[in-house]
């Protein structure tokens, strides 16, 4: 593997004057300073870390450990309440809800009986707490972005049996391309200015937010992190106690990859030492082995399980250097840099790292409006505890794949143009395309397209039944 090389006199000149002009961000603390130049720094040394393809091992059952094989959990409640008591849960909220075209935190928008992903979180976690007598708390790591409304939205909550904390993750400013000054410098004084350098950061704003030794000091051992908008990501037992008895420092969730999975991160062993191998990393003449399910079986659901005493010792050596995601935007016109981690990444720098083979039930991300469509479904129910569970009716182990045309992209255009959820228990594969509007106790049934012609509204009757059908009008329901 590289390391850090020696910076070129004109990137130590680059990075001495963005130095001086960091100083003078009176928006940021000095933790979030000097971890922005580190990481520029070891962007300039040019100390990515280049892949050798020859030496790429797939991982063993010991390394990647089946959900079977991980070690029995005892049925005792006491045992239970003893693992519990060492758990922290921890949901990455810095997300917008923009893309679905909602404002405000992606996870306040309302996945099912008009609860919201962080109603849902709060409800399981109640559950547990209530039945072990425990005290599970709850963090949710914010960006700028999300951090004052989410203070307004936990509120709410402020009856519940659940230590709920908030914690901000770092600010940087973007880089000008050009001459990698600071953007918030250059004039722009707004959000635009500035960026959350990705999840890696949970690691050193854990820390620097003082929550680490806040929990290290209540007895908590264990944070189990998930992406707030996978319904999937439960807190589960079995995995924890594996951890305990086999003094694992680090876990991360994999299951195996469909062909809808393909760009998803991997498990690999490389040079004695687990690690993950993004997209991002494989040399071009080795992308479409990438892509096969043939060789990587495997991807990464994010969902993470991290020794907080392991995370506060690699924080204050610096030791998590983890690969660095260049990420070019345009702001105004303005061609800007961001650079960015992934808390995955760090999988090589703790002791006796794993990763669990899991279900796939444990990944159930809500990403856009078509997977909306899907948990809203007959496919899932809900149960009073919080949990999204799928319906035993449906005998094909995969889900349906569901393309909606861009007329629902936004979840209030979504909701208004189903007057109700279809039932889709039997559906293979819905492709909907123009002006298409469903009404109430439709049923669709293995593949079904549904294309209104340009300029034309498309109305599905009440109790429509559909099965295998192309429809371009209503001549064809």
């Amino acid at each position: 593997m590289a390391t850090a090389a020696t910076l070129s006199p004109a990137d130590a000149e680059k990075l001495n004057n963005l130095k001086s002009a960091v100083a003078g961000l009176n928006q940021i603390s000095d933790n979030e300073k000097s971890g922005f130049i580190n990481l520029v720094g070891r962007y300039l040394s040019g100390e990515a870390q280049h892949i050798d393809w020859s030496k790429i091992q797939t991982p063993t059952d010991e390394v990647v450990v089946p959900y079977d094989k991980l070690a029995p959990l005892s049925e005792d409640p006491a045992e239970t309440k003893n693992l519990l008591d060492k758990l922290v849960v921890l949901k990455l909220n810095g997300g917008l809800g923009t893309t679905m075209g909602c404002t405000g935190p992606k996870s306040v928008i309302e996945v099912r009986n008009g609860l919201t992903f962080l109603d849902l979180i709060v409800k399981q976690i109640e559950a547990f707490n209530a039945k072990f007598g425990c005290s599970v708390p709850l963090l949710l790591m914010n960006s700028f972005n999300t951090h004052d409304d989410t203070l307004k939205i936990v509120e709410k909550y402020a009856n519940s049996n659940i230590d709920i904390h908030t914690f901000n993750q770092s600010q940087y400013p973007r880089l000008v391309t050009e001459d990698f000054a600071p953007l918030p410098c250059k004039g722009n004084s707004g959000k635009d200015g500035w960026y959350p350098p990705g999840h890696g950061d949970v690691f050193p704003s854990l820390m620097n937010s003082g929550k680490l030794d806040a929990l290290l000091a209540k007895g908590k051992e264990y944070v189990f992190v998930a992406n707030s908008d996978n319904l999937g990501a439960i807190v589960d037992l079995k995995i924890l106690n594996h951890l305990i008895l086999n003094k694992n420092e680090y876990c991360m969730e994999v299951t195996p990859k469909t062909l809808a999975d393909v760009k998803g991160g991997t498990l690999i062993s490389y040079e004695g030492k687990v690690q993950l191998l993004e997209i991002a990393q494989v040399p071009d003449e080795h992308v479409n082995e990438f892509k096969s399910i043939e060789k990587f079986k495997i991807f990464n659901t994010n969902n993470l399980w991290v020794n907080l005493s392991a995370v506060k010792r690699l924080v204050e050596a610096d030791a998590l250097k983890m690969e660095i995601i260049p990420n070019p935007k345009e702001v105004d016109g303005v061609k800007v840099l961001q650079l960015e981690t992934a808390a995955g990444a760090a999988i090589k720098f703790f002791d006796r790292a794993i990763g669990a083979n899991v279900p796939r039930s444990r990944f159930l991300p809500v990403k856009a409006t078509s997977d909306l469509l899907l948990v809203q479904s007959d496919l899932y129910t809900l149960t009073d505890e919080g949990y999204v569970i799928r319906n035993p009716a449906r005998s094909n182990p995969s889900n349906p794949s569901i393309e909606l045309g861009p007329e629902f992209k936004k979840v209030a255009n979504f909701l208004g143009r189903f007057k109700s959820i279809p039932s889709i228990i039997d559906l293979d594969s819905l492709k909907v395309t123009g002006d298409v509007w469903f009404g109430s106790g439709v049923t669709l049934e293995g593949k079904v397209t549904i294309a209104a012609k340009s300029g034309v509204k498309l109305e599905i009757p009440d109790g429509a039944v559909i099965a295998n059908k192309d429809i371009n009008g209503p001549e064809d329901i």
